[in-house]
């Protein structure tokens, strides 16, 4: 696995992510008259945060990253006790269903039983929020040529918080994607769709994504998990550069930060983190999420502590 390839992950994950949280929930035409084209880290907008700020997307795939990190693999209650912890500390951003699942974990409930209650109680239409797949690209570092774990450890991340199937598929199709684009596998996004099990929902939203076949007319930046995936795997694989792939997702407002941090991670992965802009890279902690991927990548050939590596 490629060092720049590594770093690209966690780097443009956070690009994409402060680079949108000024203008989450923005229309397009209320950036453009407010700021023209956003391609600067912007200060102030929606939660008047200084340049450079990251949100929860980031913070919560910090958190995950450090779990792997610390525990040598993945370990969901381990996870799930972070993310308690993160929430407890106030954060100025968290999902709705991130708050409920965390909410009940804190208050003694398993970490594979509250999310799924959540879920549960959940209508349709706010039952398949982003909130897990902005976080999940850590374990791709980590099991970068260990497909079964890699999925099964998407699909239980996810689980914590989000436990609809729309949810945990798409974090292991994103994070097999990721994969392949670290081992420069040819058409990562189809060959990941061949070997997870899918809503079909799902399935038909990215099936166009991976042929070519979409045009931004059929994009949207929103909330729920196939909107996001489908807006971030197409700039992300088909941009000509990462700079144009989250210029471009930013400024169509919505989810701004999420759909721009799981971009923002397709093409860290695909073009690496030499080629994001230095002029944002230096509003950001670049460092320590340069040291943090590289440890993540060292991981690549360890187990998880959920899926023993029998089960492949």
């Amino acid at each position: 696995m490629e060092r720049d390839r590594a770093e690209g992950i966690l780097l443009g994950l956070a690009c994409g992510d402060a680079l949108g949280r000024p203008v989450e929930f923005e229309t397009p035409a209320r950036i453009l008259a407010q700021y023209g084209e956003v391609t600067e880290m912007l200060a102030n907008g929606t939660w008047g945060k200084p340049a450079g700020t990251v949100t929860d997307d980031t913070e919560m795939a910090l958190c995950l990253a450090r779990s792997l990190v610390d525990c040598g693999g993945f370990d969901p209650a381990d996870v799930a006790d972070r993310f308690v912890a993160w929430y407890a500390s106030g954060p100025f951003d968290v999902g709705h269903m991130t708050a409920r699942a965390l909410s009940r974990i804190r208050d003694g409930e398993p970490w594979d039983v509250a999310g799924q209650r959540v879920w549960e109680e959940s209508s349709e239409g706010s039952n398949a929020g982003n909130g897990s797949v902005m976080r999940a690209a850590p374990l791709a570092l980590a099991f970068a040529s260990r497909e079964a774990t890699l999925v099964d450890a998407s699909r239980d991340s996810s689980r914590i918080t989000h436990a609809d199937p729309r949810c945990t598929a798409g974090c292991a199709v994103l994070n097999l994607t990721l994969a392949g684009l670290l081992r420069d596998r040819p058409a990562p996004l189809s060959t990941a769709l061949d070997r997870v099990e899918t809503p079909d929902e799902l399935r038909e939203a990215l099936e166009p994504v991976a042929a070519g076949e979409l045009d931004s007319d059929d994009l949207r930046s929103t909330g729920y998990v196939v909107d996001t995936l489908r807006t971030a795997l197409w700039y992300g694989l088909h941009a000509d550069s990462p700079e144009r792939a989250l210029v471009d997702v930013v400024n169509m407002g919505g989810d701004a930060d999420t759909v721009g941090a799981v971009t923002g991670a397709v093409v860290g992965a695909r073009f690496g983190a030499d080629a994001l802009p230095d002029r944002w890279l230096d509003d950001l902690d670049r460092d320590d999420l340069g040291d943090l991927a590289r440890a993540l990548a060292a991981l690549s050939g360890g187990t998880s502590a959920s899926d023993p590596a029998s089960k492949e």
